[in-house]
């Protein structure tokens, strides 16, 4: 087995595109030819930095507010948004969200990297959060999640308590930025292409494939030159929008 492929997924808990494009993504890997050859991590992005660990108001009302719409609007994006996860077997619900700040989950999402827990951890912040009505951004919460995906509750609770992994996740929100990253999800393949959204099944296995291609060339193009032939749904600062 030669070198293994890297894919980079910038992505927040809080993000509904990112939990439809995991499992697209996922599906796709599924039916890659290479699939064992490949690694995948989760980057940090947050949807806004500048949250409290917890909000509280509609959601139809919070999204028409940033998107300077009506609510009826907003509602019309949230309901696409159920319509779209429920095609893919999630089951969000928006009734009982709780907003909030998300840097302490991708700090933890770090140490669960190191643990080899990242993705189980992944799995369980994003269903928390889209269907259960759990605060990503309280602590306690956090312990329990991760403890429920495989780690030590105690070393969870332990490093949250510090700063570790910080500089971790602003080095991902940096590389983000260098890559003119502003919509979440974004698949970056082997450094080499970025896809933006959460793009269809077939999308993203052509992605892959293309990706794998690629490494046969004796040049690769950087990911912040990739080209986005087709703009998936993303999540953004400003909120979540929906390809026409």
């Amino acid at each position: 087995m030669g070198r293994m492929m890297d894919v980079e997924i910038w992505s927040d808990v809080v993000c509904p595109w990112c939990a439809i494009g995991k499992v697209r993504f996922e599906r796709a890997l599924a039916a890659f030819g290479h699939a064992d050859e490949v690694t995948v991590r989760w980057r940090s992005f947050e949807l806004d930095r500048h949250a409290p660990a917890s909000r509280d108001g509609d959601y139809a009302a919070m999204l028409a507010t940033k998107y300077r719409t009506t609510t009826d609007r907003a509602q019309a994006m949230i309901d696409r948004m159920v319509d779209q996860g429920a095609a893919e077997g999630l089951d969000f619900r928006f009734d009982i969200v709780k907003p909030g700040n998300t840097f302490d989950a991708h700090r933890v999402l770090h140490l669960a990297a190191e643990r080899g827990l990242q993705h189980e951890v992944k799995d369980r912040f994003l269903d928390a959060y889209h269907s259960e009505g759990e605060e990503v951004g309280d602590h306690d919460v956090l312990v329990r999640l991760a403890a429920d995906a495989g780690m030590d509750a105690e070393e969870v609770r332990t490093m949250l308590a510090t700063d570790d992994f910080a500089d971790a996740v602003r080095a991902d929100e940096d590389q983000a930025v260098e890559y003119g990253i502003s919509g979440v999800p974004f698949f970056v393949l082997d450094r080499r292409m970025g896809v933006s959204g959460a793009q269809p099944t077939e999308v993203l296995l052509q992605a892959l494939e293309q990706a794998w291609a690629a490494r046969t060339e004796d040049t690769a193009s950087a990911a912040s030159h990739a080209d986005h032939e087709h703009a998936g749904d993303t999540c953004g600062v400003d909120g979540c929008a929906v390809a026409s």
